[in-house]
């Protein structure tokens, strides 16, 4: 999974400055993602004031508005794409276009059989 942190301070926002070269950079990424015949899903996440965070204590569920912790960079998307190395996973984290605002996490999911 490769998870895109950005700094909602310096990262392109909806209708301003840079936002429309960005989705065409976004554009670019999954189209080569196909032409290479990866299998990838991927979203965008709202900003982090529209969160809500979720904690059981006692049996009960206690609901708070925000993101769990308070951060400069905030989980901002996400690509799970099938790839066979970490070092392919690392490569594909440097072509995504965020990753100039902020940072790629690539994290490995758990194999569970």
């Amino acid at each position: 999974m490769l998870i895109i942190h950005n700094d909602h301070e310096t990262h392109p926002q909806p209708g301003g400055a840079g936002w429309d070269q960005l989705m065409a950079n976004y554009g670019a990424f999954t189209e080569g993602l196909t032409k290479k015949g990866l299998a990838f899903l991927g979203d965008p996440l709202q900003p982090p004031m529209t969160a809500t965070t979720v904690r059981t204590k006692g049996g009960k569920a206690i609901i708070t508005d925000g993101p769990f912790a308070e951060t400069k960079e905030w989980m901002s998307g996400y690509f799970l794409v099938d790839v066979a190395t970490l070092a392919e996973a690392q490569e594909l984290a440097g072509k995504i276009p965020s990753a100039a605002f902020g940072s790629v996490e690539v994290r490995p999911i758990m194999d569970m059989h």
